[in-house]
């Protein structure tokens, strides 16, 4: 198994450039779908929000009210911490253990992981930065996803700063993006910028 990271910005196109990967044979571990999966009614991780939190968080559907979560949690650091520390255990051992279905195989696993670069995630094959101008990220968020122009702004400038690896960033169409995405495995193998 030959692991890849996968870290990019909101708005950077992340999710574009790790589907063109997987059409191109890899394997998609995603933190972010695996938190959606954890935070399913009655799943041990919704239940512990709603302890912690209320039915405020509960939507009329008896699903997880993700906006009125960000809305408690964006602006106040305790909270925040408090969220992370009932979802990113579940979530790391929901990662360990899919990896290590795979571990035998001889796949390409591309693990897409917020803050891959910061939380230090070591022996990994090579890491992608998906990078983008911060003023396309803001009309992407704008234009694609609803957001405030301000929201936006400020959703960016708490995101980690702009970091190395094997970079892939274009600023318009998915046609642009499948010419810049080569797969990451094809430049490790040949000794090329992918980040050991």
């Amino acid at each position: 198994m030959l692991e890849i990271g996968l870290t990019g910005g909101i708005g950077s196109g992340k999710s574009t450039v790790a589907a063109l990967l997987v059409a191109r044979g890899a394997v998609l571990l995603d933190a972010d779908a695996i938190v959606r999966d954890l935070q399913q009614p009655l799943r041990p991780v919704f239940v512990a929000m709603v302890e912690r939190w209320g039915d405020s968080i509960v939507a009329a559907d008896g699903t997880l009210d993700r906006q009125a979560v960000a809305d408690l949690v964006f602006d106040d650091d305790e909270e925040l911490q408090a969220l992370n520390a009932i979802v990113h255990p579940a979530v790391g051992d929901e990662m360990t253990r899919r990896r290590g279905e795979l571990a035998a195989t001889d796949a390409t696993v591309l693990l897409d992981i917020p803050l891959l670069v910061e939380s230090g995630h070591e022996g990994l094959g090579g890491v992608v930065v998906v990078d983008v101008d911060p003023e396309v990220a803001v009309r992407r968020l704008v234009e694609h996803r609803g957001y405030a122009e301000e929201d936006a702004r400020l959703r960016i400038s708490r995101q980690a700063s702009r970091c190395g690896g094997s970079a892939a960033g274009w600023s318009g169409a998915r046609a642009e993006a499948r010419e810049a995405v080569t797969p990451p495995w094809v430049r490790c193998a040949r000794g090329g910028t992918c980040r050991r």
